[in-house]
């Protein structure tokens, strides 16, 4: 089970999931007000800065809630967690994958029209807001989920040679 190298590339699926918890995802700064936005992956905060570049809540707006990531990133790690489990069954690891596939997809559709549409429209700014390491989460994630059903479909394929040899 861990052995496999598919098993690998799932658990590092799970780990970037886990990881867009923990870092910003988008973020976007006014030079002139030093009002900033940052996105994670439950919220949408506003705030503004001083001169020496310290958080102050003066002026500050409620955050927003952007929990459709934090759920399609909890939903795509459990499903990869669950999937590691079925190797017993290929089939539904390959089923498995290509749902989680496109709960990936809909995660990184969902993060890009927040980063892009939402949040970018709460700061009057020139200047392009920068995306995180966060951001990059859902793509790594879409790169280890395809290779792993790579891995799963080339065990498939040898059990099926094996079994017409007999």
């Amino acid at each position: 089970m861990i052995q496999r190298i598919q098993s690998v590339f799932l658990f590092l699926l799970v780990l970037a999931m886990v990881s867009m918890f923990f870092i910003d995802i988008w973020s976007k700064t006014d030079t002139t007000s030093g009002q900033t936005v940052v996105l994670s992956a439950f919220s949408l905060d506003t705030h503004f800065l001083n001169d020496q570049g310290e958080t102050t809540n003066t002026g500050a707006t409620p955050s927003q809630g952007s929990i459709a990531i934090g759920l399609l990133a909890i939903i795509a790690a459990v499903i990869a967690l669950y999937e590691i489990f079925q190797f017993k069954n290929r089939l539904t690891q390959m089923k498995l994958g290509l749902f989680n596939t496109l709960v990936l997809v809909a995660l990184f559709g969902t993060t890009f029209y927040q980063a892009n549409y939402i949040a970018n429209d709460l700061v009057a700014s020139d200047v392009a807001g920068t995306y995180e390491p966060g951001f990059y989460m859902p793509v790594l994630a879409l790169l280890l989920n395809a290779l792993a059903n790579r891995f799963i479909k080339r065990d498939e394929d040898l059990v099926r040679s094996v079994d017409r040899l007999r």
